[in-house]
């Protein structure tokens, strides 16, 4: 892993990390469900899992500066300010609200306004999203109409929109069909010049389309590195239908026994 840096120690035009947190610690209503989480995440593809309450939408929220910590430090594109860091990130949540009456189009288009895109490049980059997940056929279609799994689509057209500089997705492929998650996968290979967290609960996501792993549990990081070192960690004893799910398991099992 990086050695950990200040903000104060490098300036922001060369700070080597899109996301950097030292000791965050962030709520979830009365719980620390983020509780000391150091992480430095570059441009790539960046994998997080855990099981459920490990914190992981909390800490997706935190970066996505929806949640403030509540110790800690983070710094987010080099220590940008809170308005330059919205307009640059793209971010998918969980659960996402619309207007449904909405088409397809004018819901992407909402989103690009939102993040204070110029209004010259909006139409261009509103289509180049609907493309790029598939939804072209149906751009003009309202919200309401479309299935759970184009509705997911359209909220990472959206999260797409402004060609982010870093990009949340919390659980991106749930509503997705077979195919889907594999178009999804590909999209996330072309994405080299961001840095990418993706927050999911399926292993074989990450497996495809990761190039590292950051394991989350009980609030903290319990492991971070590549996706082969991830699968070193567990054996053919550990419970799990391929190498990856077995060295998840055993990592977790380990911290259990704590």
């Amino acid at each position: 892993m990086p050695r950990t840096v200040s903000a104060a120690e490098i300036a922001p035009t060369t700070y080597p990390f899109e996301i950097h947190a030292q000791g965050l610690r962030v709520r979830a209503g009365r719980r620390m469900a983020v509780d000391g989480v150091d992480l430095s995440l570059a441009n790539g593809v960046h994998g997080l899992l855990g099981p459920n309450g490990a914190g992981k939408t909390t800490l997706i929220r935190a970066l996505a500066t929806v949640l403030r910590p509540a110790g800690g430090s983070l710094s987010l594109l080099g220590g940008a300010g809170q308005r330059e860091v919205r307009r640059r990130l793209g971010y998918l949540p969980q659960d996402f609200g619309f207007y449904r009456r909405f088409t397809v189009r004018e819901f992407v288009e909402y989103m690009a306004w939102l993040k204070e895109m110029p209004k010259a490049e909006v139409p261009g980059a509103v289509q180049r999203a609907i493309e790029r997940v598939g939804l072209a056929d149906r751009a003009d279609d309202r919200m309401k109409t479309l299935s759970g799994g184009m509705v997911r689509r359209a909220g990472i057209a959206q999260a797409l929109v402004n060609d982010p500089a870093v990009l949340l997705l919390d659980e991106p492929t749930a509503g997705l069909d077979p195919a889907q998650r594999m178009q999804f996968r590909q999209l996330l290979r072309e994405l080299t010049d961001t840095c990418v967290v993706v927050s999911t609960h399926l292993v074989e996501d990450v497996a495809a389309a990761c190039t590292d792993v950051v394991l989350l549990d009980a609030g903290r990081v319990v492991f971070q590195g590549t996706t082969a070192q991830l699968q070193a960690a567990g054996s053919d004893a550990d419970p799990g239908d391929s190498p990856l799910e077995r060295g998840y398991s055993a990592l977790l099992a380990g911290e259990a026994s704590r």
